[in-house]
């Protein structure tokens, strides 16, 4: 192994998409990902059986898809890395017994991970080493998070989190109300382009000065997402054409809004000059529009990986193992579990 390049597999399944990435030192080799998102469709979100069912179908297949495009063999790598939480259980399980059998198999260690924390580390693979401390906004499905990261390897500090919906849910939710296809993120955004962001004016959970004093770093989308099916039932009640496109654009604003104001506003009070978005809304076009006018209003630095690395996928797990490594963490147990509930706090199983 080069000691400033060991080469690590990634494995991620902690919730549909079944993901094996590869990297060597900062450098991304492959990002192998196999999507379960179509079989879930019909039920409108995510079914945690269905989704295990796929990765277990997935995860051979993946790992040879990656190792042949990377053209590394798996005698070649230095450690095995996986998502071992927080997640779907049953995902999880898959994803971990698989890492548990290449370890053991090739003799390598093994690195159970934090997933929001590879979140934050898979920019390293397009932007560099992450300045420190680093302030990260994580956005998904299941998160709405302010971290404060001094170090991603060993210390990520949580400011807030979602209090009820993270902004993902609620991006699904209401694209339901609008009769948009799921997953609702990208559709939302989509219909959003054609519409008018101050067309209806949605609400800006937690924003008050009372809640701010409670609550400063804390998101609630629920509110939001109730306001927005009462406005289209109002509409549809008396009659008339729901504005699709309005809609969208209205309510992204107010989703978009808050989690910029609240991220920059964290940055501020603990003297943080750097911005990273990561998660699957973050590969939103106004939250990327919004949160580099802000930035850039506040002299902040901001740092947002490519869309494809925003969304779960093994890259960033492969990542985070690779600064695990480079930074002499001891690898976890062999006996280490699969953490549903894991918090950011613990970024390294061990």
């Amino acid at each position: 192994m080069a000691a400033d390049r060991p080469i690590v597999l990634g494995i991620e399944t902690s919730c549909d998409e079944t993901g094996v990435g590869i990297v060597r030192g900062e450098e991304l080799l492959v990002d192998a990902v196999a999507s379960s998102v179509d079989e879930h469709a019909r039920f409108g979100g995510v079914v945690p059986e269905v989704a295990s069912r796929a990765h277990l179908d997935a995860m051979v297949p993946t790992i040879q898809r990656a190792c042949e495009q990377s053209g590394v063999r798996l005698a070649d790598l230095d450690a095995i890395a996986v998502t071992s939480g927080p997640g779907l259980a049953g995902a999880l399980l898959v994803g971990v017994a698989s890492a548990k059998a290449l370890a053991v198999a090739l003799d390598k260690p093994l690195y159970g991970v934090n997933h929001l924390a590879s979140h934050v580390a898979v920019d390293i693979v397009q932007h560099g080493p992450l300045p420190e401390p680093t302030m990260a906004l994580l956005v998904s499905g299941g998160h709405s998070s302010l971290l404060l990261v001094p170090d991603v390897t060993d210390d990520v500090r949580p400011l807030g989190s979602t209090i009820d919906d993270a902004a993902g849910e609620a991006f699904d939710k209401v694209a339901r109300v609008l009769g948009l296809p799921f997953p609702g993120g990208p559709h939302v955004d989509r219909a959003a382009r054609e519409g008018s962001s101050i067309a209806i004016d949605f609400p800006r959970g937690l924003s008050s000065g009372k809640d701010l004093e409670r609550h400063r770093f804390d998101f609630s989308f629920s509110g939001l997402k109730t306001a927005v099916a009462r406005w289209v039932q109002a509409k549809e009640r008396a009659g008339e054409s729901v504005p699709v496109a309005d809609v969208a654009a209205s309510f992204q604003e107010a989703v978009v809004d808050v989690l910029t104001r609240k991220a920059v506003l964290a940055c501020q009070d603990n003297g943080v000059d750097d911005l990273l978005i990561g998660g699957g809304v973050a590969a939103n076009s106004r939250l990327r529009a919004m949160a580099q006018a802000r930035c850039d209003d506040a002299g902040l630095r901001l740092r947002v990986p490519r869309p494809g690395l925003c969304t779960d996928n093994g890259a960033m797990v492969a990542a985070l193992g690779a600064q695990m490594v480079l930074r002499g963490r001891a690898p976890s147990p062999l006996d280490l579990p699969a953490d549903s509930s894991m918090p950011v706090t613990t970024v390294l199983s061990a």
